[in-house]
């Protein structure tokens, strides 16, 4: 299961009437814009948050992978698209993106985010959404949409059909959020277990070799990482639990020849603390260098 979030805007409507996502294939100038080509992708069974001013609105399954077809809603329109099938599921509480801003900014990627730094919709039809920010996506809809059980059974004895869609949309929610955390656990076991060897093992910086205390801390992050290059071994570097915080949090990096580059907001005489020096170089790899010069690029501070 991967998750998309779809920017509809005016063809909402329309396109819950007739339960697809739908999108152009080249604009006035014979482009192919990523974000209607990335419709190519969805698959049957992928998970698709709808975006409408301002607001996440609903949440849907794709029914079928992807297929060519003309705009089912619009007769004048009749030049070929991109169509995906899919059965919604309208929140009762809209999720405000900008309200919860806070919470899912850290989340979002440096490239193909589907929102700006202020919190507005980008421009665009359909974006990924990785696992982690459709975690606390579908986080943030359950607080809004789903009752305590108390609440659910007196609903039930009131309103059986209001409790059956909500009860439907609870269903939606756990089957997404468990698919996503089950992917990202899966992924992160086998990213280690095929970069371990590539540093025998032991941590790169300080040869700490204890496994339960090792990290494989990729170098471009889950978040910002194509499907491949979230697997891809030489995305990272096997790290204590020590130098992995550092890593991961910008206060170390390394260039493409592997040498250590230190974050002004470690002072040097803390060095010693955090177990580094100015003259600490990794024993890399030559297709560990993209990897490392995007990291030192975009996540040291």
């Amino acid at each position: 299961m991967n998750f998309y979030i779809v920017m509809q805007g005016q063809t909402y409507i329309e396109e819950k009437q007739h339960s697809i996502i739908w999108s152009k294939q080249v604009d006035k100038s014979g482009m192919r814009p990523p974000f209607w080509e990335r419709m190519k992708e969805v698959q049957a069974g992928d998970c698709i948050f709808h975006y409408v001013k301002g607001d996440i609105v609903a949440v849907s399954i794709a029914k079928r992978d992807y297929y060519e077809a003309v705009n089912p809603y619009d007769k004048e329109y009749q030049k070929k698209g991109y169509l995906v099938e899919t059965s919604y599921e309208e929140l009762h509480n809209p999720l405000s993106i900008k309200e919860h801003f806070h919470e899912i900014e850290l989340l979002l990627p440096i490239k193909y985010s589907a929102f700006q730094e202020n919190g507005d919709g980008n421009q665009g039809y359909l974006y990924p959404c990785n696992e982690l920010l459709a975690i606390k996506l579908l986080e943030l809809i359950a607080e809004m949409n789903v009752n305590l059980e108390k609440q659910e059974q007196l609903e039930f004895a009131i309103s059986p059909v209001l409790f059956k869609e909500r009860n439907l949309l609870l269903q939606i929610i756990a089957i997404m959020e468990s698919e996503a955390k089950s992917k990202i656990r899966k992924g992160k076991q086998r990213f280690k277990q095929a970069l371990s060897p590539i540093w025998n093992n032991e941590c790169a910086i300080c040869s700490i070799n204890s496994s339960d205390l090792l990290h494989a801390s990729p170098a471009k992050a889950w978040k910002d990482s194509t499907e491949e290059e979230k697997m891809d071994p030489f995305n990272g570097i096997l790290l204590c639990s020590n130098h992995d915080a550092l890593y991961t949090k910008g206060y170390i990096a390394f260039d493409g020849q592997g040498k250590i580059h230190i974050s002004d907001r470690i002072k040097e005489t803390d060095y010693e603390k955090y177990m580094i020096h100015s003259k600490i170089r990794i024993k890399r790899q030559e297709d560990h260098k993209k990897y490392l010069k995007w990291h030192k690029k975009n996540v040291l501070k």
